[in-house]
């Protein structure tokens, strides 16, 4: 955009002294070294701290699904990459162990009542102890928790998806034996239900964003489009600025000038979904610095834009 407030320049300045409405001294000659420092000292450089711009990056949250309950695998319905609903089915774990450990705990805690009911008639009617009442309620309390534990077991045999989205890189088939570890999860699914978009703001522009603000959001995924949005909030800790506690003393390392993330919300959420994640482009916040050089800050974005059609970096 400054080559081209510049050129426009030259051609004014061109015309001028041909039509000999200024003269071709010095000053005229230097003046389009002046125009360039006005511009950058007074609207570019200004501009980044009013209207920052930085490349955006869309995210999604990623759960590792690890059943609750091990066993084999008798039944995966789900595709790879088809949306699905929160407690959509994911797949089932054969249940027959845990309903046969579920009925014998019913058998027992139906033993353990008759048991109880006999004790107390006899306390009641004087030939039998409190304490045999005691542990008979006892057992009966064990057993009811025990039967509770054990349809949460039979229930966990389905697996159901956390949130809306949808399972990626799907390996899993029936007839595979699945552990609780939670260390060896069985299958990787992509929440939609929120999709974070960030933009990477160098340090020197990032002072005056605020939540709220309104923004500008260009993806290579839609290049020619152009997305508003709103500001979510600058996130307060980058990588180089987290300590961890370690038995190490301090290890100095080159300090480097990291950009700050900020997360942004579109306002067309029906696109927002649709996004793939990883989906890359740029954005433009307008704070409330600098206002004149918004208007430069939009031209520059639609730019980018356009130019996606045909840059694929």
């Amino acid at each position: 955009m400054i080559v081209v407030l510049l050129n426009a320049y030259l051609v004014i300045l061109f015309l001028l002294v041909k039509l000999k409405v200024v003269p071709f001294n010095l000053f005229w000659r230097m003046s389009p070294v002046f125009v360039l420092l006005l511009l950058m000292i007074g609207l570019f450089i200004p501009m980044g701290w009013g209207a920052p711009q930085g490349a955006a990056l869309v995210v999604r949250n990623s759960v590792a699904i690890v059943p609750d309950v091990a066993g084999e695998v008798i039944e995966v319905p789900v595709k790879a990459n088809v949306p699905l609903k929160a407690g959509d089915i994911l797949f089932r774990i054969d249940p027959v162990p845990y309903q046969a450990k579920l009925d014998a705990l019913v058998a027992q805690h139906e033993l353990a009542n008759l048991r109880l009911q006999e004790t107390t008639r006899l306390r009641t009617s004087g030939a039998g102890r409190g304490f045999d009442v005691e542990q008979a309620q006892a057992e009966v309390e064990q057993l009811q928790a025990e039967i509770t534990a054990a349809q949460w077991n039979l229930d966990k045999t389905v697996v159901r998806a956390p949130a809306d989205g949808y399972v990626t890189n799907l390996a899993l088939r029936t007839g595979a034996r699945v552990s609780s570890l939670p260390l060896a999860p069985v299958m990787a699914f992509i929440e939609t239900a929120d999709t974070i978009v960030g933009i990477e703001i160098p340090q020197i522009d990032a002072r005056y964003i605020e939540a709220g603000q309104p923004v500008e959001v260009t993806f290579k995924y839609a290049p020619g489009a152009v997305y508003s949005g709103k500001v979510e909030s600058v996130l307060q800790a980058v990588a180089s600025g987290q300590t961890q506690t370690s038995g190490l003393a301090v290890t100095p390392k080159a300090i480097a000038s990291l950009p700050l993330a900020v997360r942004v919300k579109l306002d067309d959420a029906d696109f927002a979904s649709r996004l793939p994640a990883g989906s890359t482009g740029a954005a433009a916040i307008y704070t409330a610095h600098v206002t004149p050089a918004h208007f430069i800050r939009k031209i520059l974005l639609r730019q980018v834009a356009i130019t996606n059609y045909v840059n694929p970096f």
